[in-house]
């Protein structure tokens, strides 16, 4: 399991029940904006501050270097994120 801390916000374990970030985010009540999750809009943009992330499929929407899309990804390493 790893660690995702949420900036001034809470920290939790990422684990194999979860299928995205995004997953584990609303299992904690954490409010993200999303449309599609697949990529495609961008709309659950946020900003990686420390750590890696793999994309289970290749975003299609335009992500900035220090961003993720966390309906599509998986934290590999721990990491810390701030939701917008």
């Amino acid at each position: 399991m790893v660690k995702v801390v949420v900036k001034d916000v809470l920290s939790l374990e990422f684990g194999a029940e979860q299928r995205t970030l995004l997953d584990a985010l609303e299992a904690q009540k954490q409010q993200v904006n999303y449309q599609c999750r697949e990529g495609y809009c961008g709309a659950c943009r946020c900003k990686l501050l420390s750590g890696s992330v793999s994309y289970i499929n290749e975003p299609l929407a335009f992500v900035r270097k220090g961003e993720i899309l966390p309906c599509c990804s998986i934290p590999i390493t721990d990491i810390e994120i701030e939701l917008p």
